[in-house]
């Protein structure tokens, strides 16, 4: 079966980040200053063992952004037509968390639905009864009552496998980090290292311990429930995840080019530049961000109705407002950065070193390249990090109300959004809010641990 590939403009974005990452890495490599920095930051047992909780949801993420339709049947001679619906290779490696999806509600592992419905029983009549589901469970047959049993011990083999990875990753480490020696394990846990692989390795194995169980029982259960639609909650998670790291660093790249020049601009030259900047950033932090990002988007999707011929599936319509949302996020949130970045620059232009190189007839776009921005990246680092979080949350705070991503896009928003009109239910659906709010938590978490490393380690006064 043919395909064809798609290239949505937030994939272009996220693979051009990805080529940017690659960049900088060699970049960093051959700025001794900045390589020690991040040495520290390696070193660091809690930023590396968030590091790599991060990289898990980044490795998902990219997963999700190489999409594709599939080809559909046709005559011998005829054009090749392609579906609607636009998949990843995401969709692909979870086909069956997508497609074996029930009537509605069911609880994590149950073999039955959540509410009861009126059926046929021969002999009987109707009855109100717990259909049986459709794919969670099937494979007990009428063994209903060996959930609990079949769970466990298919578990039980995950972790094993898990295990085995484990110790694989493990000895690979030892050999890395023991440059061939053999003493590589017993450094590696003494924490003799440069690197913290003792973190990673026990961050690698409760991942470990964590996502191959899961897999493994998916294949057999529902092991976060079903939604109102019947669609694996799962699933939904797991396409969640993009969603929140294109808000996260989409949203932070359109801000931090518009923040710094502004910031330095304001410091450096004063004067009138400075007033006018301050007077921007002012009214913006006049007027209530929600407010403000809800009448953008509002004019956005006006926009977008108007033109349907833009788009030629459902996923570019959706795609085009999370990009419109990542950029209206980040034009009205550079304001806090700017001004960090105008105070910087006001102390940094009065020491010694830059009014000799201005006495001496230096430029002023040279001052800023050379002396100016580079004792500034450690502040952009700090925020671009630690921005990172506080996006993904804004993004959940917006879809709550309304106001965020595409309805037919998944995200922790729309998620915990379709959840809480649940709560009030009896009894309550709590599966679908649990599953999200976990998710979201941890990522955050996460982001905020490896923030943390990141500040101390380029904090001036920590060195």
């Amino acid at each position: 079966m043919g395909f064809e590939i798609v290239i949505l403009w937030s994939d272009l974005l996220i693979w051009l980040l990805v080529a940017a990452g690659v960049g900088l890495g060699v970049l960093i490599a051959r700025n001794p200053p900045l390589l020690a920095a991040w040495r520290r930051v390696g070193a660091n047992r809690i930023g590396m063992a968030s590091a790599t909780v991060l990289l898990a949801f980044v490795l998902v993420g990219l997963l999700d952004s190489l999409h594709y339709r599939v080809a559909l049947e046709g005559k011998p001679g005829q054009k090749v037509q392609y579906a609607v619906e636009v998949l990843s290779v995401l969709d692909a490696l979870a086909t069956p968390l997508r497609t074996r999806n029930e009537k509605t509600y069911s609880e994590p592992f149950a073999t039955r639905l959540y509410a009861k419905e009126t059926i046929d029983v021969p002999g009987q009549g109707s009855v109100r009864e717990y259909p049986r589901l459709k794919h969670g469970g099937q494979h007990l047959g009428e063994r209903e009552g060996e959930v609990a049993a079949d769970a466990g011990f298919t578990a039980f083999r995950a972790v094993a496998l898990a295990f085995v990875v484990w110790m694989a990753l493990t000895g690979l480490a030892a050999r890395v980090a023991g440059d061939g020696d053999t003493d590589g394990w017993r450094r590696i846990w003494r924490g003799d290292t440069a690197f913290a692989w003792n973190a990673v390795l026990i961050a690698c194995g409760l991942i470990l311990l964590i996502a191959v169980p899961l897999f493994s029982l998916s294949g057999q259960y529902h092991v976060f429930g079903t939604d109102k639609v019947g669609q694996d909650v799962f699933y939904q998670v797991l396409k969640s995840v993009r969603t929140g790291l294109i808000i996260g660093l989409v949203t932070t790249l359109v801000m931090l080019p518009l923040a710094v020049l502004l910031g330095i601009v304001a410091g450096y030259f004063r004067g009138w530049a400075d007033d006018v900047i301050q007077y921007v950033y002012t009214v913006l932090n006049s007027i209530p961000g929600v407010l403000l990002i809800a009448a953008a988007v509002l004019m956005m999707q006006v926009v977008i109705d108007t033109h349907p011929q833009w788009f030629s599936t459902a996923a570019e319509r959706a795609d085009l407002r999370l990009l419109a949302l990542c950029f209206i996020l980040g034009i009205t949130s550079w304001t806090g950065l700017c001004r960090l970045l105008r105070g910087e620059t006001l102390k940094l232009r009065e020491l010694e070193y830059i009014q000799a190189a201005q006495a001496f007839g230096v430029s002023n776009g040279r001052i800023i390249l050379r002396h100016i921005l580079p004792n500034l990246m450690h502040i952009v680092i700090i925020a671009l990090v630690m921005d990172f979080s506080g996006l993904v949350l804004a993004e959940a705070v917006l879809s709550y109300v309304g106001i965020g991503v595409d309805p037919s896009m998944t995200s922790f928003g729309t998620m915990i959004n379709n959840a809480r009109m649940e709560l009030g239910r009896e009894p309550v659906v709590w599966w679908s809010l649990a599953a999200a709010f976990s998710a979201m938590f941890i990522l955050v978490l996460a982001a905020n641990l490896f923030a943390d490393a990141v500040r101390d380690a380029f904090d001036p006064r920590a060195a």
